[in-house]
């Protein structure tokens, strides 16, 4: 081996692997995640696992939340897994692969840095299908009671008396 070859351990491979984020496992009928600190899967029905994929990713970078764990990223795209959705989303991510392709990759997961990925998304903004996976993700993510603590949000108070009795004076900063 040469001495200009740099050698990695399986420790020092594992947390530089861990440092760059969820990776996707993709297989017949099913997506998966694996972070440091989950592990998820999702069948799909209608949706090519790529697809799935893809709508995940373009999720995560269409609201980045570090915080927010890739399986919400998910269900929150789950929605589009129709035989009535089916087709026209994977048309738009055939246009979103597309776009990536024009910019020199090989596709949209294949965009290593979120700045390029959201490059690419600027450009098809105007796009139906974008519009419709960005309206969506609105309540698809942000509606999952179990995404609300990573916030702040404790949910509706009518049922405890309202704000005036919960939450109205919880401001802290003053």
């Amino acid at each position: 081996m040469s001495n200009t070859m740099k050698t990695l351990t399986r420790r020092q491979l594992l947390s530089q692997s861990a440092a760059l984020g969820a990776s996707f496992a993709i297989g017949a009928g099913f997506v998966a995640g694996r972070a440091e600190a989950e592990n998820w899967a999702m069948e799909v029905d209608h949706l090519a696992p790529g697809t799935m994929a893809v709508l995940i990713q373009m999720a995560r970078d269409i609201y980045p939340h570090d915080q927010v764990a890739d399986r919400f990223y998910a269900l929150s795209v789950k929605g589009y897994d129709t035989a009535e959705a089916a087709p026209a989303i994977e048309a738009g991510v055939a246009m979103l692969n597309e776009a990536a392709r024009e910019t020199g990759h090989a596709g949209y997961l294949d965009i290593g840095w979120e700045r390029d990925r959201v490059a690419v998304l600027r450009g098809i903004e105007d796009s139906a299908f974008f519009q419709q996976v960005r309206g969506g993700l609105v309540t698809g993510l942000y509606n999952q009671k179990a995404v609300w603590p990573i916030f702040g949000y404790e949910g509706e108070s009518y049922s405890e008396g309202g704000y005036l009795y919960r939450g109205f004076d919880d401001i802290n900063w003053l």
